[in-house]
């Protein structure tokens, strides 16, 4: 699909990995709408990074833990920036949790994780699926984690909810198909970013010497893969890891 003119939506777009995931679908010709919890300093921040690059933006106020905000949210992204073509579920929620400390995961926190990190990302597909149909097709790309794919991460219930994202996208890229592709991009420890910066430097060391480049996921990296989705014809269902080869190791 030829991004020139399209319209996307980028939960948590006033992040780390939002911003750059904004900027390359600008530089790819999208207009934006930035979707945000509470920051909205950095949402406007990364729609004028976006108008800089010659698009158009604005600012969506979205919690998608909210089941009755995401059909109006996604609605008036819709609108303001003209049409829809792109969803991508970036925004989640996790809380850091050693997976033999049972007790302390409760059920509250279990629900807040997966109402925001699987259940949000189906109704925000499904509301931006009716827009992206009346142009004919849309692209769809959620971003998960490593940790949904092996068990590690900042708790069990985090890395329950990256797998599940990870097979709904399976499951979407059957329910939306021919005219919607779905993809999903699993990222590793992301250096740069905000919440990497909190952790202790044993800990991205040890993040970079358990893959094999020696060296962690790379924004730039991440946010061109979700454009590469975006833009192929034939490509859909698929997962594709940016960790730096822990996989291999």
């Amino acid at each position: 699909m030829d991004l020139r003119g399209r319209g996307a939506l980028v939960t948590g777009g006033s992040g780390d990995l939002g911003t750059a995931i904004c900027r390359a679908l600008a530089e790819a010709g999208c207009d934006v709408a930035v979707g945000y919890v509470g920051n909205r300093d950095g949402a406007v921040k990364t729609g004028r990074a976006v108008e800089g690059l010659g698009r158009r933006a604005c600012m969506v106020q979205l919690d998608q833990s909210d089941p009755t905000v995401i059909d109006r949210a996604v609605g008036s992204a819709a609108q303001d920036i003209g049409r829809l073509d792109v969803l991508v579920n970036n925004a989640a929620w996790n809380i850091g949790i050693p997976f033999p400390e049972l007790d302390k995961l409760t059920t509250e926190i279990w629900d807040r994780v997966f109402n925001t990190n699987v259940r949000g990302p189906f109704q925000l597909a499904r509301a931006a699926a009716t827009h992206m149909r009346k142009q004919g097709g849309g692209r769809i790309v959620n971003i998960a984690s490593v940790a949904g794919l092996r068990p590690s991460g900042s708790s069990i219930a985090y890395a329950s909810s990256k797998a599940a994202l990870v097979h709904l996208t399976r499951c979407l890229a059957v329910a939306l198909a021919p005219d919607i592709t779905v993809n999903c991009v699993a990222p590793g420890l992301i250096e740069g970013t905000r919440m990497a910066q909190r952790l202790p430097p044993a800990v991205v060391e040890g993040a970079r010497q358990s893959v094999v480049l020696r060296r962690t996921s790379d924004m730039g990296d991440i946010a061109r893969q979700v454009v590469t989705f975006c833009q192929a014809d034939s490509v859909t269902g698929q997962v594709l890891v940016v960790d730096g080869g822990m996989h291999f190791h």
